[in-house]
């Protein structure tokens, strides 16, 4: 299954399997919650009667809805197919789309005119807009994989994200553009990856006790902050990088941090090679889209997609928060 696949191509298609995802046991409706007790509204053909495609009322309650309801989707005036090409593009790729290249995809191209150039069809704000909406639907995790503390063996270290700064090596110092991002991964399971506003114990130490069983093996660097958790997590190992250490095996287990920098290799080819910019505003949801695709390395691009769509009910449109009062 690919790009070319009918729910990608056809509005209808799409709606369809929309339904077949976020509806398995017949529709919802989003007012009562009553499950398939809905009646389908027919289209009455030369008026303009139930003119909304895949119109339902609710027997019990009466209120009229549609799949998009209450989704990332709802009152978008972009085509359903393209939501769900987009989806499918940043689920299948490792590093991460750009909203420009998005928009080649979902667009295409205007012909050339004479010696003009050609011109991409589309917005590039509505490319990114989606991108966005979608990175955001994927951060809301089901709340039983974020209540579910880390264990087994879990690595934790930090990075800096951000711009090359010149003349400047090491770890940066205040005033740097730079963001760290802790991450946690279990090995062998998922990771979850953190940008906060400095690496420090006060930053750091709240959630490795909130993510990391206490029962786990924590497998660090020698940065002294991490020694200071070692009430939080008991079995603590640490691995000098300074020595050149990087490996070291032990009698039930092998002590390194290689794991959870790899991650960090894809996290940073997708800022340097992908989207060569990326702001400290948006930084937790790039971190969320790269933890989403990692976490999902054994499923298929097709199993990873319907994943992120499921993510997307109970969600609406809009990305901040209302406003009170």
């Amino acid at each position: 299954m690919g790009i070319l696949d009918p729910q990608y191509q056809s509005e209808d298609a799409a709606r369809a399997y929309l339904e077949s995802i976020l509806w398995p046991d017949g529709p919802q409706c989003p007012g009562c919650g009553v499950i398939n007790e809905a009646t389908k509204l027919q289209r009455e053909e030369g008026t303009d009667t139930h003119g909304r495609k895949g119109l339902y009322q609710c027997k019990g309650c009466r209120r009229q809805f549609t799949i998009t309801v209450g989704t990332i989707f709802e009152d978008s005036h972009i085509p359903l197919h393209k939501w769900l090409m987009a989806i499918h593009l940043m689920c299948s790729s490792k590093k991460g789309v750009s909203a420009l290249q998005l928009q080649r995809e979902l667009w295409g191209e205007q012909p050339a005119k004479g010696g003009e150039k050609k011109q991409l069809k589309g917005s590039y704000r509505t490319s990114w807009f989606m991108c966005h909406r979608i990175r955001w639907a994927m951060t809301q995790s089901p709340m039983v994989d974020a209540l579910r503390k880390l264990s087994g063996t879990v690595e934790a270290d930090e990075t800096y994200v951000g711009g090359r700064e010149k003349g400047k090596r090491g770890i940066p110092g205040a005033g740097s553009k730079k963001t760290p991002v802790l991450a946690l991964l279990e090995r062998g399971g998922d990771v979850r990856s953190f940008p906060i506003k400095r690496a420090t114990l006060e930053n750091i130490k709240p959630i490795i006790q909130q993510h990391v069983d206490p029962s786990s093996h924590l497998v660090t660097d020698e940065a002294a902050l991490y020694f200071w958790t070692k009430d939080a997590v008991p079995q603590h190992h640490r691995i000098n990088h300074h020595s050149g250490e990087y490996v070291r095996h032990e009698a039930d287990f092998t002590v390194t941090t290689n794991t959870v920098e790899s991650f960090f290799a894809i996290l940073k080819r997708s800022n340097y090679g992908i989207y060569h910019h990326m702001s400290r505003k948006y930084l937790g949801s790039y971190c969320a889209e790269r933890d989403f695709v990692y976490n999902g390395r054994k499923l298929t691009d097709t199993q990873r997609t319907d994943k992120a769509i499921k993510a997307t009910i109970g969600r609406r449109l809009m990305l901040n928060r209302p406003k009170e009062g």
